[in-house]
C-alpha cells in the first residue's frame, strides 16, 4: 500500500459508521491479523461499569472484518465479503479499553482457491477480546463468505 493510499482502518471509520460512533482505533491490520481497540467510554458502558456487550461484539466484529479485508481486498473485483453468523462468549469483566484481536481460521490461499474454483467459500475469523491487563474477557468467531459477483 503505498503512503498515499488510506488504511483499512482508516477506510473502515469512514465507511462504517459504528465504527466511527464508537471511536474505534484499528492498530495492526495485515492479511494475518488485525488488532482494534475500543476506549474507555462511559457513554457506552453497561450497568457494571464496563464495556457494553453490543460495544464489544462490534469491536470483535470490526476486527474481523478489517482481516478479510486486508487478506481478501485484491478479490474486491469478484467477489464480495459478507459475515454469515457470529458467536461470542463473555468470559471476564471487562474494564477500561479493551482490545480485540482477529485472526483467519483457515489459510487465505485455500479460500482464494475455492474462489477459484466457482465455490462460495465460508471461513472463520476467531477473534480475542482482551483488557489492559492481558485477560481474555471476550472470544468470538465470525464466519465470513466471499460472495463470488453475478
Amino acid at each position: 500500500m503505498s503512503e498515499n493510499q488510506p488504511s483499512i482502518g482508516d477506510m473502515l471509520v469512514a465507511t462504517v459508521p459504528m465504527a466511527r460512533t464508537l471511536n474505534l482505533v484499528f492498530g495492526e491490520v495485515t492479511a494475518q491479523r488485525a488488532v482494534v481497540s475500543l476506549p474507555d467510554q462511559p457513554d457506552y458502558h453497561n450497568h457494571v461499569g464496563g464495556p457494553h456487550a453490543g460495544a464489544m461484539f462490534t469491536l470483535a466484529e470490526s476486527a474481523s472484518g478489517a482481516i478479510v479485508l486486508a487478506a481478501f481486498g485484491d478479490q474486491l473485483s469478484r467477489a464480495v465479503p459478507l459475515a454469515v453468523r457470529a458467536e461470542i462468549g463473555y468470559k471476564k469483566l471487562a474494564k477500561g479499553p479493551v482490545t480485540a484481536t482477529a485472526e483467519l481460521g483457515r489459510p487465505a490461499a485455500e479460500i482464494v482457491a475455492e474462489l477459484d474454483a466457482g465455490e462460495r467459500p465460508e471461513f472463520p475469523v476467531r477473534i480475542a477480546i482482551t483488557r489492559e491487563d492481558g485477560a481474555v474477557t471476550g472470544e468470538m468467531t465470525v464466519v465470513w463468505t466471499l460472495r463470488p459477483n453475478s
